[in-house]
C-alpha cells in the first residue's frame, strides 16, 4: 500500500511540476519589444491575437485559439493584451485559466495606441479582437472576431498548414 501511495505521490509530483514549465507568465514589453515579435523568422508561422480582458468579442473567440494551437504546434502563437498595466495580474490570471500560458502571453505597456498600431498594421484601425499572422512571406491583419473552426480553416487552407 505504500509503494502505490509513494508512486502516486510521484506521478503527481512530475504533473504538477511539467504544469508549472509549461506556463509562461505574461510579460510586460514596449513598442520594440513588439516589433521585435511581429518580424518574420524563417520558415515560421506566427498568429498574434491582440485582446482584453474588458473585450466580450475578444473573450468569445480565445477557446478557437486555444484549440488551434494545439492543432498547429508548429505555430507560434502569441497573445498580446491591451489592458492597463496596473491590471497585469489580473490579464495573467485570466490568461491561465482560459489556457493562453502555454504560448507567449505578453501585455503591451503603451497606451498611446494611435503611436504603434500602424508599426503592426497599416489596415488596422485599433479595434480589438484584431489578429496578424505573419509568415515569411508577409503578414495580413484579421480585424474581426473569429468564429469556431474559422481560424483552423484559414491556418489550413491560406497558409497551408
Amino acid at each position: 500500500m505504500k509503494k502505490i501511495t509513494l508512486l502516486y505521490l510521484i506521478v503527481f509530483s512530475v504533473q504538477i511540476q511539467l504544469a508549472i514549465a509549461q506556463s509562461q507568465p505574461l510579460q510586460i514589453i514596449k513598442v520594440p519589444e513588439l516589433e521585435q515579435l511581429i518580424k518574420s523568422e524563417e520558415g515560421k508561422v506566427k498568429v498574434i491575437n491582440f485582446w482584453a480582458t474588458w473585450c466580450k468579442p475578444c473573450i468569445k473567440e480565445i477557446p478557437y485559439f486555444v484549440k488551434a494551437q494545439q492543432d498547429f504546434p508548429e505555430v507560434e502563437f502569441v497573445f498580446v493584451s491591451l489592458d492597463f498595466s496596473e491590471n497585469a495580474s489580473r490579464a495573467e490570471s485570466f490568461g491561465k485559466k482560459k489556457g493562453l500560458n502555454k504560448s507567449k502571453m505578453v501585455l503591451i505597456d503603451d497606451v498611446d495606441y494611435n503611436a504603434w498600431i500602424d508599426k503592426v498594421s497599416g489596415e488596422w484601425s485599433g479595434a480589438i479582437p484584431a489578429t496578424l499572422i505573419v509568415t515569411p512571406n508577409g503578414k495580413k491583419l484579421y480585424e474581426k472576431e473569429f468564429q469556431q473552426g474559422e481560424l483552423k480553416e484559414l491556418l489550413k487552407e491560406t497558409y497551408k498548414l
